[in-house]
């Protein structure tokens, strides 16, 4: 499949904060790629470099930076490429005072659509994502999974082949994250003539479990990218699942056992992160070390990991 999203050494400072370091993408046509990391990470810096609202540091240690979307160079040939790619910032930038179909009509024109283009694309699109009864309601009283839904529209009034979301679904509730997502899946589709390119960025560990890759980033730099099978297969066999009555003090006596590299809380359970395999001998004496702590144990047993337990692996890494 051709490649849609080509990065090769993008570096950006802002005075003395390195906020990417030397970032290397390559993303196929219709993939699903879930760029994942704390705050402060980098991921909006990446995304704005990718769509061309920033310019990345120049020739960093030798490297020249390159950017190409759907076969444009970003940095070169800067509307050529804006015209085939649509953006979705974090924060929902539309206009407050204007319908939801004036917001896509205004976006549409500025796109270079006509009339004759825009008013069938508006109302498809605004069917897709679900506003399709709110055409005449101002974007300031949607609420703001409905907001999202909207920028997402206007991301796509013009029918791009790469799209670029960065966090849309932080701030909205549990329903309106998997509609949204339903939509992301049904965008790069393999059935769709022309599927979608996404790259996404989010702070959820279950929403980058349904991209096709992962890439984790921290302070800037770009630690491991995989699938999410891929990624789980880097610690498989060294997570532990462990239950009790009394979570937090159960949680700090695991912390002290030998073999224990972290403990973290999953609900009503806590993921033990190992630092080698575990075998029947070692839970033994495990439950043993923490009875003998005072914390009752209920159950404990190796479980698959879950992409959060990789994330906290690789952080503690490197470190």
């Amino acid at each position: 499949m051709s490649v849609q999203i080509e990065a090769q050494h993008l570096n950006k400072h802002f005075g003395s904060l390195a906020a990417l370091q030397d970032l290397n993408l390559s993303i196929s046509a219709g993939e699903i790629y879930g760029l994942v990391g704390p705050d402060g990470a980098g991921k909006t810096t990446a995304l704005r470099l990718l769509c061309g609202a920033l310019r990345p540091d120049a020739h960093h240690r030798g490297n020249t930076p390159l950017c190409r979307v759907a076969g444009m160079d970003v940095f070169h040939q800067t509307e050529q490429a804006r015209a085939r790619l649509g953006y979705l910032p974090q924060r929902f930038s539309l206009y407050e005072d204007l319908t939801v179909m004036e917001n896509l009509r205004f976006f549409a024109e500025v796109r270079g659509l006509t009339s004759r283009e825009w008013q069938p694309r508006c109302l498809e699109i605004l069917d897709f994502v679900g506003l399709a009864p709110y055409t005449e309601r101002l974007a300031g009283h949607l609420s703001g999974g409905m907001k999202q839904k909207l920028g997402l529209a206007a991301a796509l009034v013009h029918q791009p082949q790469v799209l670029l979301l960065d966090e849309p679904t932080t701030g909205v509730d549990p329903v309106t994250r998997q509609d949204f997502w339903q939509l992301i899946i049904r965008l790069a589709g393999s059935g769709n003539e022309q599927p979608v390119t996404v790259l996404v960025s989010t702070p959820y560990m279950d929403e980058a479990a349904r991209c096709n890759r992962v890439g984790f980033l921290r302070q800037g730099k770009l630690l491991v990218e995989g699938t999410p099978a891929e990624l789980r297969a880097l610690i498989s066999q060294r997570i532990l699942e462990l239950r009790g009555p009394s979570l937090m003090a159960l949680r700090q006596a695991a912390r002290q056992a030998p073999g224990v590299a972290d403990a973290m809380l999953f609900g009503d359970r806590i993921h033990l992160r190992l630092t080698a395999d575990a075998d029947e001998g070692y839970l033994d004496s495990l439950r043993h070390h923490l009875e003998q702590a005072g914390s009752e144990v209920t159950s404990l047993r190796p479980v698959a990991p879950q992409l959060e337990d990789v994330f906290m692996a690789l952080v503690e890494e490197k470190r």
